[in-house]
């Protein structure tokens, strides 16, 4: 475990000649209330290197959005039919959300999928950030940019699980207890994810 975390990473994801198949990891809570049609998403992972050490890249939604509003996220969103896989997906979110310039990003890989309750099967793509990037998020989508350093992900304490009621079912829901926007949701299964594969490296 001494290891740089920059160095386990690209052993830590999935090879971008091996992304996953939608469905690869469902969540059982939600199996049997999920939307009959699911649609294809995708969210970057930017890995920010940094002197003390790597940090992970979030936005924060807008409060008037009608989904996830006000929510922590990745950059990303849906497919659309001209984008030639996941990876494009989120290169293409990335720079309409947060004005980062595609060539400042080098994708090395994927996590698992992840089905979330609004319908969408999504993609995240893990991809190196140039720490010298400017971004310049669209104000109708994004409210703020920030970064919080991977090891804090790493620390078991800093993960609290949740059970709430889903269409009169419990189900658990994550949350990192980070001191800045709440990470919870969707982004916290997958740094879940990102943790889980770390720590087998």
């Amino acid at each position: 475990m001494s290891e740089p975390l920059l160095d386990r990473l690209p052993r830590a994801v999935r090879a971008l000649d091996d992304p996953p198949s939608p469905g690869d990891a469902p969540d059982p809570d939600l199996r049997d209330v999920l939307p009959s049609v699911i649609r294809a998403a995708a969210v970057l992972v930017p890995v920010v290197r940094r002197a003390e050490g790597p940090s992970l890249l979030f936005t924060r939604r807008t409060d008037h959005l009608t989904q996830h509003a006000g929510q922590v996220s990745f950059p990303g969103g849906r497919s659309e039919p001209h984008d030639l896989d996941s990876v494009a997906t989120a290169l293409r979110e990335t720079n309409e959300e947060v004005g980062i310039d595609p060539r400042l990003l080098q994708p090395f890989g994927y996590l698992d999928c992840l089905e979330t309750i609004s319908g969408y099967c999504v993609t995240p793509v893990v991809a190196w950030l140039d720490g010298n990037y400017r971004a310049q998020p669209d104000p109708r989508e994004v409210a703020e940019i920030f970064e919080v350093p991977l090891a804090f992900f790493l620390v078991p304490e800093n993960l609290r699980r949740m059970r709430v009621e889903y269409r009169g079912r419990p189900r658990e829901v994550l949350e990192f207890a980070w001191t800045g926007p709440r990470i919870w949701g969707a982004t916290a299964a997958m740094l879940l994810n990102l943790v889980r594969r770390l720590e087998k490296t």
